[in-house]
This record gives C-alpha cells, sequence and structure tokens, in this order.
C-alpha cells in the first residue's frame, strides 16, 4: 500500500522494496528533461493505419488503436521530439506501454526512424526510452519490417558519429529487444526492468519448462553482458548528462574560464 502523493513524489519507486512501477509519457519526460514545456514534439500526426483491415473477438484493430488513443492522450507508441537535458539540446524518444503494450507497428517504427533522421541531421544525442511487448500482430509482416527498418537508421547514426543511448524500461520485449533498443553505444536500464525476447508464457509454451523469478530482468541481463549500467530512476537523468558529456563532450565557448567550461 502506498499513499499516491508519496509514491508520485518517490518518482512511483517503492520506498521498502525499490520496485521501480511504469512511467507515463508525460513522467518520463517530466524525469529526464530539465523543462519538460520545452519538448518539441516532431511526427506527432504520424498514426497507425489498418493495412490487414485485421479483426480480432473483440473487435477491429482500427477501433483498438482509437480506444488506446483515447485512453493514453498520444497518438501511437512512441513519442518523439527533442528537448534540453542539463541544458544541451537531445533527441529523445519515449514509448508509452499503455498504448497497445508500446508495440512496434508501422507508424511506429517510422517514427522512430525519422527520430534517428533528426539525431543525424541535427547531430544531436539521442536518447530513446523502450517499453514494448514487440511488433504489433495486428500488422504482420509490416511491422516486423520495422526491426530493419530501425536498425538500419541506428547503423547510419553509428556511422555518423552521433551518439545514441537507449534506457530499457519495464518491460523491453521482443521485436524492440532485438533492433534498434540493442543498438545503443550505451545501453542501460531500471532495476528490476523485464528485459528478454520471448515473454515468459511464450517460452513455457515452446519449451516446456518454466525459469527462475530473476530470469531475464535487467540484473540477470546484466551479468551476461547485454547492459552496460542498471541505474536507479532518481540517478538516471544526471547518468544521461554525464554520458553523453563523454560521448560527445560540448564544445567551450570561446574565452570561457575553466569553470564555466566544467559546468557545460
Amino acid at each position: 500500500m502506498h499513499y499516491q502523493p508519496e509514491f508520485e513524489a518517490a518518482l512511483r519507486v517503492c520506498g521498502k522494496c525499490a520496485y521501480h512501477d511504469r512511467l507515463s509519457v508525460a513522467d518520463r519526460l517530466a524525469l529526464l528533461l530539465d523543462d519538460p514545456k520545452a519538448f518539441e514534439e516532431v511526427d506527432a500526426d504520424i498514426t497507425a493505419a489498418d493495412p490487414l483491415g485485421f479483426e480480432r473477438p473483440s473487435g477491429p484493430y482500427r477501433e483498438r488503436v482509437a480506444k488506446a488513443r483515447a485512453q493514453t492522450g498520444v497518438n501511437e507508441a512512441i513519442v518523439c521530439g527533442t528537448g534540453p537535458l542539463h541544458r544541451r539540446t537531445i533527441a529523445l524518444g519515449v514509448m508509452a506501454f499503455d498504448f497497445i503494450g508500446g508495440s512496434m507497428g508501422a507508424a511506429t517504427g517510422e517514427k522512430i526512424t525519422r527520430l534517428f533522421e533528426t539525431a543525424l541531421t541535427r547531430r544531436l544525442p539521442l536518447v530513446i526510452v523502450t517499453s514494448s511487448g514487440g511488433a504489433r500482430q495486428d500488422e504482420g509482416l509490416l511491422a516486423l519490417m520495422q526491426m530493419a527498418k530501425t536498425s538500419a537508421a541506428a547503423a547510419r547514426l553509428s556511422e555518423a558519429g552521433v551518439p545514441y543511448v537507449c534506457v530499457l524500461a519495464d518491460p523491453t520485449l521482443a521485436g524492440v529487444t532485438a533492433s534498434f533498443a540493442a543498438l545503443a553505444d550505451v545501453i542501460i536500464s531500471e532495476p528490476g526492468a523485464t528485459i528478454r525476447f520471448a515473454g515468459s508464457r511464450v517460452v513455457q509454451g515452446t519449451v516446456q519448462r518454466g525459469g527462475p523469478v530473476e530470469d531475464h530482468t535487467a540484473e540477470w541481463v546484466l551479468r551476461h553482458g547485454m547492459l552496460d549500467l542498471v541505474v536507479p530512476r532518481r540517478e538516471l537523468k544526471d547518468t544521461l548528462a554525464r554520458t553523453l558529456g563523454l560521448l560527445a563532450p560540448v564544445a567551450a565557448p570561446a574565452g570561457a574560464t575553466p569553470a564555466a567550461t566544467a559546468a557545460v
């Protein structure tokens, strides 16, 4: 049990067990940016189509998308833009797990690819926070194609020497894990986040066995070499700023004193 105002003030982290609850896109922007009002969203008009005319027993895919938009206040499973992090403009993408499980369809993949291109064109350090169940089943092969598309965009950014840091939030699974999320220069996760390719039920149904509770948590993945850091939420913003500063130091203004340069 938590007293809600205290829980929100603690960044939705349990004071007893350190469980990191999931954050909305708005909360994540407030956490990472100097001023969330300075966030300039790009490509907000890119939204999912219904190329397959897909229908579940619960209803058509287009109705599912419309419901997700109404419930979350965002148009797709990722919000992209630019904003200030420690007085430095970065390109930033934040995935919304509450939008159809943060799944990556054609619109999501297009927005991610364009964000990579924005970072490349403007030579802005890129940070993406992932929280996703993987490729969006309702779009079939068109969703799976986004793995290759976003990976190619990440490769172009890497070749240009523009830094890219990915923060794997709970959960990061399947096609997102196996594409752009694993291609960052530095990969960070929050404590206890679930990070794996296949979900527990898929694994159990495929190999007919379960796994230990700690299997494929951020700490487990760190021990096996896929992550660079596991960082508590309260330290995440400063850690990102230091990391980007090491990957791409900001040039000191002409005539700046050493103290002023250190402040930058």
